[in-house]
């Protein structure tokens, strides 16, 4: 069974619920074993929203960590976060919980075994770790892929959120592609947009009610970050319905633009080879609430 972290914003998007759900439940199913989840975009309800949806999740023992720092990138982030905050959690506030970077660190000296990093938000967390003291090596011995919702890849110099957004994303980004000495698996924005998931859901699902403070309750959401945590589970780009183009990915430090140049190198994207429903399908398959 795989270890894995999960990297996410929990910011302007729903998305990210979606993909915790389905890893949530590929974790009850002993698919994986999810080790803990860091938060890259931190706002008042940051770490008692997660805890929330965790808890209901049936898994509260999951740590928690938290760039403090990250409470600087734009756009809305109050749509579902403060109204999971009325649900039963167990963190109380963001100073409950560990540094994301030394939560990371942490988890990855004690575990034995190769952890998978699943990041569908930003990259600070990611690109602290490395340049934490002897980041690159902890992270050559103890990880095994980086699977990144991030970039826009069917075009040179692409522009996507999770790499554009602020000094700090594009930074981050750059010392990702300049430093991390294991293999990174993006899924840019251009996989992700056309296939909507989510909608459906019962009512009384915590899923639903994230969804619907967001406003996508009914129709779905793009499904940037579930595909990304669908591809980490499975851990088999073809079996998961892709081709890969492999090379070398770079972030422009100053506008957030992505570059990559084919050929022998630790990186690469996936293009999809099914159509859009044949991973629709399969996610919508794997949120249904497990209790």
């Amino acid at each position: 069974m795989r270890n894995i972290i999960l990297g996410t914003d929990w910011w302007t998007d729903c998305d990210d619920c979606v993909a915790v759900r389905l890893l949530a439940n590929a974790h009850k199913k002993g698919e994986i074993n999810l080790r803990g989840v860091g938060i890259n975009g931190c706002m008042e309800y940051s770490a008692p929203s997660m805890s929330a949806f965790l808890e209901n999740e049936k898994l509260s023992d999951i740590p928690i960590g938290i760039d403090r720092e990250g409470t600087d990138f734009a756009g809305n982030h109050f749509a579902y976060q403060k109204p999971l905050c009325d649900y039963p959690h167990n963190i109380k506030s963001n100073d409950a919980c560990e540094d994301a970077v030394g939560m990371y660190r942490r988890l990855l000296i004690n575990c034995e075994e190769k952890t998978d990093i699943i990041e569908i938000g930003f990259c600070q967390i990611l690109s602290g770790l490395l340049e934490s003291e002897n980041g690159i090596e902890l992270v050559r011995e103890k990880v095994g892929t980086l699977y990144i919702m991030a970039g826009k890849w069917d075009e040179d110099g692409g522009l996507e959120h999770n790499f554009c957004n602020n000094d700090r994303s594009r930074r981050a980004g750059h010392i990702l592609c300049e430093k991390c000495p294991v293999p990174i698996v993006f899924l840019g924005f251009e996989v992700g947009e056309p296939v909507l998931t989510g909608d459906g859901l019962p009512h009384d699902d915590l899923l639903y009610t994230a969804l619907y403070h967001h406003g996508h309750a009914e129709n779905g959401r793009c499904s940037w970050d579930p595909m990304t945590a669908l591809l980490a589970v499975i851990g088999d780009a073809e079996k998961a319905g892709y081709r890969t183009v492999t090379g070398t990915a770079s972030v422009d430090a100053e506008t957030g633009r992505n570059y990559f140049s084919e050929g022998e190198g630790l990186h690469s994207y996936v293009i999809k080879t099914e159509p859009d429903s044949f991973y629709r399908n399969e996610i919508q398959r794997r949120i249904a609430y497990m209790p």
